[in-house]
């Protein structure tokens, strides 16, 4: 429920302050760029327009958010490096408090994402039930290649592995311990008792 609040104000945020630009025209945003020195002004007026609005309504229904976060990042990265760096803190002296604000949570979607509620919540709750129905749909065994078999070709996870054959270097499935022992019960010299523990 908080990234589905904070998501959805700042969203509503930039869907208004791109729209405000919309209705004041790209030219006029362009010539107001201009004068304040933002590099390419009709790009950027252009860029700064179709972001916060497309951006902001993703936002607002979830959908791609850690993409739209991050070009509303760069969005106001740019805002505050040619427009309000130079006007202080406070908005209403033309500072950088609005636009650090939004950059910031901005910052916290592309590292948290939107949530679980949104488009982006939804889509990927139905891709993991699709993936837990595949996985116990799938067969527990895989035939052997060339089709002469159909045993499984390694145990299950309840399955005891198989233990008939010898370890490796003892055609009688005795180790180098047990021939010792062996040797010794056989040999002439006597059997040691094992020390007692204290």
């Amino acid at each position: 429920m908080a990234a589905l609040i904070a998501r959805v104000v700042i969203g509503v945020i930039f869907v208004a302050h791109g729209l405000q630009k919309w209705t004041a025209g790209l030219g006029a945003i362009s010539a107001g760029f201009t004068e304040m020195g933002v590099p390419l002004p009709q790009a950027s007026a252009a860029f700064a327009t179709i972001v916060e609005v497309v951006c902001g309504v993703l936002l607002i229904v979830g959908l791609a958010v850690r993409i739209s976060a991050a070009l509303l990042l760069v969005d106001m990265i740019g805002a505050l490096l040619f427009v309000h760096a130079a006007g202080g803190v406070f908005v209403t002296e033309g500072g950088w408090e609005l636009v650090a604000a939004l950059g910031a949570a901005c910052l916290l979607l592309i590292a948290l994402g939107g949530g679980r509620i949104g488009l982006d919540g939804i889509i990927h709750a139905v891709h993991r039930r699709r993936s837990r129905r595949a996985a116990a749909t799938e067969p527990a065994y895989e035939p052997v290649p060339g089709g002469l078999d159909n045993a499984p070709t390694r145990p299950t996870v309840m399955e005891e592995p198989q233990r008939d054959v010898p370890p490796q270097g003892s055609a009688s499935g005795l180790d180098d311990r047990d021939m010792r022992d062996v040797d010794r019960l056989l040999g002439d010299e006597p059997t040691r008792p094992h020390p007692r523990k204290p």
